[in-house]
């Protein structure tokens, strides 16, 4: 039978590497073609990797935590075969595998070149990830030091918890390594003052925590939750925010929406909110503003020739992500809808693959969703601009009329535009978000369902 490599596969634009979640499959272990062997995660969507054929999962190249570039084998895997007790691996795979002398001459020049960063295995045979090395690198953490770290992934390895807990005790308590003159000081840890050390066994509260009451509780975010922070520091260092705000006249649209809401899901079958009536407006104002549907590279300013317009939407765990409509210039009303539907439906039921989060050129926001009336959103990157729909609410407003100015109630809602103002003046985020103001009141009680 054939051993082959199980690769991690390509999962959208723009994503080049995952991490390893969780293990399905042990290694030994019998699976069934496209029976999900591992769960991994990017930075913008979690999924699960599936066995080519029928077979046996011979062992496993990476451990859970690690990060692992697209393309990078993650196991071996034999077509056909059969689990079996102890897993034998064919002669001529066998001859393949340099030898431990061969594998220690051809990195040692490497693994010298390279300073402090330790090498993939120690003396004891003991297999370390890309994480667990660079982790150990920046915290000035030798080879020696790193062998007398407990591992709990498979085989005793190492995983990024270990090395967070090792680092946490580090310094001083009774469980640390000897460090000898042959080995770098560490570089970034210090230990931490005795006020800020929290145990199970403490009653006393964290800093941070403190309260009138002293009640307090710690919950730890999950990992989408740690990488939208992320992402929103790098986007708030990266860009340089500035915030227009129009309000609009929205009554014609609200009465044309009411009116023809059954109507519309008669003929088409699809919901008709008022989202895809307002993206429709944003993807003509970006027609009349195409600097708004850009991205920066290094120096140069990319204007985009696709309208890739992203939605932002919360999860019910409380997250957000941002699902993509792509070319949504080339929708008519009816296929907007149909789109926005789709995608939200799938995002609220944890659906959504990493094509369908990725490409985006320009982000719109739907504030009014949680009863806000403005707000101002951080800027998506790499886009340059994102906007922010407040509520629809009724209100007293004046209107002109050939027989002078009149107070009435009106639907009016609030548009808030976030811009780069690296490459994006006043001028244009101003522009173009009276642009789209001018599209909604310009919306007309007669205008006809589109097919």
């Amino acid at each position: 039978m054939a051993i082959i490599e199980i690769l991690l596969p390509k999962m959208g634009e723009s994503v080049a590497e995952a991490t390893i979640i969780k293990f399905l499959v042990d290694a030994g272990a019998s699976v069934e073609a496209d029976e999900a062997i591992v769960e991994i995660a990017t930075d913008k969507v979690d999924s699960e990797v599936p066995a080519p054929e029928d077979g046996v999962l011979v062992e496993w190249l990476v451990s859970e935590d690690d990060i692992v570039q697209v393309g990078d084998p993650i196991a071996r895997y034999e077509i056909g075969g059969e689990a079996s007790a102890e897993v034998s691996v064919p002669q001529d795979a066998e001859q393949s595998v340099p030898s431990k002398e061969v594998v220690e001459t051809v990195f040692a020049p490497l693994v010298a070149s390279s300073g402090s960063k330790p090498p993939r295995t120690g003396k004891s045979g003991r297999f370390y990830s890309p994480l667990v090395r660079s982790i150990a690198s920046e915290e000035g953490v030798s080879i020696e030091e790193l062998e007398s770290v407990k591992g709990t992934g498979s085989e005793d390895r190492v995983t990024k918890k270990d090395m967070i807990a090792y680092l946490v005790n580090r310094g001083g308590s009774p469980s640390e390594p000897t460090v000898t003159a042959t080995q770098s000081a560490p570089k970034n840890i210090s230990k931490p003052a005795a006020t800020h050390q929290v145990s199970a066994s403490s009653n006393e509260p964290h800093p941070a925590f403190k309260s009138v009451s002293g009640g307090y509780e710690i919950v730890e975010m999950d990992r989408m939750r740690k990488l939208i922070a992320k992402h929103m520091v790098d986007s708030v260092q990266t860009s340089p925010h500035v915030t227009s705000f129009v309000e609009a006249d929205v009554t014609s649209l609200v009465l044309w929406r009411n009116k023809n809401k059954n109507l519309f899901q008669e003929k088409f079958g699809e919901k008709l909110t008022f989202t895809p009536l307002i993206a429709e407006a944003i993807i003509k104002a970006i027609g009349d503003f195409p600097g708004v549907n850009a991205s920066i590279d290094g120096d140069n300013v990319v204007i985009h020739k696709g309208i890739h317009l992203g939605m932002a939407a919360a999860l019910p765990s409380g997250n957000l992500i941002v699902p993509v409509i792509k070319n949504a210039n080339s929708y008519n009303l009816q296929g907007l809808a149909r789109a926005i539907n789709d995608l939200a439906n799938r995002a609220r039921q944890g659906q959504l693959g990493p094509d369908d989060i990725s490409g985006g050129t320009y982000t719109m926001s739907n504030v009014g969703t949680f009863g806000n009336v403005m707000g101002t959103p951080i800027i998506n990157q790499p886009q340059v601009g994102i906007l922010a729909l407040g509520a629809i609410r009724k209100k007293p407003a004046v209107i002109e009329t050939p027989e002078g100015d009149v107070i009435a109630v009106r639907h009016m809602m609030f548009l808030s535009h976030s811009y780069d103002h690296r490459v994006v003046d006043g001028q244009l985020g101003g522009s173009f978000v009276q642009r789209v103001a001018d599209y909604l009141e310009a919306f007309s009680l007669n205008r006809p369902l589109e097919g």
